[in-house]
């Protein structure tokens, strides 16, 4: 049996119309369930004049703004496909992508006039519309969409492509079903709901930015506030700001370092939030105890586009005693580790997760082949080595790409990384492996030190050897200035590969 897919914009819009929706903090709109829910129909009657029809895919560059929510949830009631695009990629990834989907339009911010006028050329997209002007035309004064397309949970809502390096790019297929029961999760364990103020940290072409917690909290009838970029001390001026009343924040490792790295950090008051979720990589247990000393333990998960995203949850209460842990599944999901073997690893041994549930995609966009060797029986191979301790909880401890062999002992990064995070000089660090004639690899740390300290290669080395069994042990020390990331502020391993992997 096919379950409809509701609108919980026009449906608060009914409920509580004055409530306040969204907040965009660039432009200063503020808009309420009413006037968002009027953009909304609006825009989707716009389209609708100009050609857009029920499957079609409409693609988004642009940093964060309310506008991506407009869009969003316009194609919802048409029917059209939903396209968010990275932009920090180059011109030439995004052809790939664009290629792939074959938008029939593409939405853009003013910023990236340039490049979108490049990529509708080179790809022969027919519409082209720029936020601004041309945009609130459309959503202000365009005519009312009053009959929307009945969709189901299981049509397509989004595509949203993955951060791949190499190969073809992997458009995963998000489901209005897979958003519904990501809602549902968010709600069991983050305590979404009505009060929820949520600052969102992550870009929206990402599903953390989307999804944890955008989407759930619309469908809360809360309020999501949307920075352009993230900026540490912007960030950390509105968690302290009780007349903005910040509950929820969700970002990655390097959002909460940057934040506590900040001068602003000492004095912030976050004992008002709600909720502090973490994910997208290991986080150093050092980012962990700065914020719990400063009044916020953050929880951390696990999740991936292709999951919508959450699968792992850990509890506040576990938040401390069980740092490092991503959890436990939450709820409608399965989950299996599992060893070369196609068996379950025993408890405390390291193998790959699986997931299956309700919130899985179901494959990706034009790739049946692909689709078809990520799964077995239904399970979804996350690529992701775990274990499982005995108290049922689940660690993450690193990519298996991520993982090098020295010695015949395998070896991940994470962990080298989480004891190079405990030294007090090193303000970021990450760890590769690079080929070796006598071990076959071996580890080389690439270190940020910290403002006016010193540090060698040597006691990077012995502050390792002291925490680490010694085949974990770099054998080189690089220094630079910067780590390279990804738009989501994950350190980008290739990138890294490429610069300081050889020799």
């Amino acid at each position: 049996m096919s379950i409809p897919y509701y609108d919980c914009i026009a449906h608060h819009a009914m409920r509580r119309p004055e409530s306040l929706a969204a907040v965009d903090l660039a432009t200063g709109r503020r808009h309420s369930y009413r006037g968002f829910n009027d953009r909304i129909a609006r825009l989707a009657g716009s389209l609708v004049e100009r050609g857009i029809v029920a499957n079609d895919r409409i693609a988004v560059l642009a940093p964060n703004t309310t506008d991506t929510f407009d869009v969003q949830f316009a194609c919802g009631r048409i029917g059209a496909i939903f396209v968010p695009l990275n932009w920090r990629l180059a011109n030439p990834e995004l052809r790939a992508i664009l290629a792939d989907c074959m938008p029939a339009m593409l939405m853009f911010d003013l910023e990236f006039a340039d490049r979108a006028i490049e990529l509708a050329e080179a790809c022969h997209i027919p519409r082209l519309v720029s936020f601004g002007p041309m945009f609130e035309e459309l959503a202000l004064d365009g005519p009312l969409l009053d009959r929307p397309v009945v969709a189901s949970l299981d049509d397509v809502s989004t595509i949203l492509y993955t951060s791949g390096t190499t190969g073809r790019p992997k458009g995963a297929i998000i489901t209005h079903g897979m958003n519904f029961w990501n809602t549902v999760h968010s709600m069991s364990v983050a305590g979404i709901a009505r009060s929820t103020v949520f600052l969102g940290l992550v870009p929206l072409f990402h599903t953390g930015g989307l999804n944890v917690f955008p989407y759930p909290v619309f469908e809360a009838g809360g309020t999501v506030i949307i920075l352009r970029t993230f900026d540490p001390g912007e960030s950390l001026r509105l968690l302290g700001d009780p007349s903005v009343g910040v509950t929820h924040i969700f970002g990655v490792p390097a959002s909460y370092q940057f934040m506590a790295q900040h001068p602003g950090f000492a004095e912030t008051d976050l004992t008002r939030l709600v909720y502090a979720g973490v994910g997208g990589a290991p986080t150093p247990d050092t980012i962990l105890r700065i914020w719990q000393d400063q009044g916020a333990v953050l929880q951390q998960g696990y999740g991936m586009t292709e999951t919508s995203p959450l699968v792992l949850m850990l509890d506040k209460e576990d938040a401390v005693r069980k740092a490092g842990s991503a959890g436990k599944p939450v709820l409608n999901m399965e989950m299996r580790v599992v060893g070369d073997d196609g068996a379950d690893a025993p408890a405390g041994t390291i193998g790959e997760l699986w997931v299956k549930g309700p919130n899985i995609t179901k494959g990706y966009w034009n790739q049946p082949e692909v689709t078809a060797a990520s799964f077995t029986d239904g399970w979804l191979h996350t690529g992701d080595a775990a274990l499982i301790d005995d108290e049922g909880y689940y660690f993450i401890v690193d990519r298996w790409k991520d993982m090098y062999i020295s010695g015949g002992e395998n070896v991940y990064p994470a962990e080298v990384e989480n004891v190079l995070y405990q030294n007090d000089a090193i303000a970021e660090a990450a760890v590769i492996g690079i080929a070796d004639g006598r071990w076959g690899q071996v580890g080389r740390a690439v270190v940020v030190v910290k403002p006016g300290v010193r540090l060698t290669e040597d006691e990077v080395v012995a502050h390792c050897a002291a925490n680490l069994a010694r085949y974990k042990l770099p054998h080189s020390v690089v220094f630079t200035d910067a780590l390279p990331r990804n738009a989501t502020g994950k350190v980008h391993k290739p990138t890294l590969r490429l610069t300081f992997g050889e020799g």
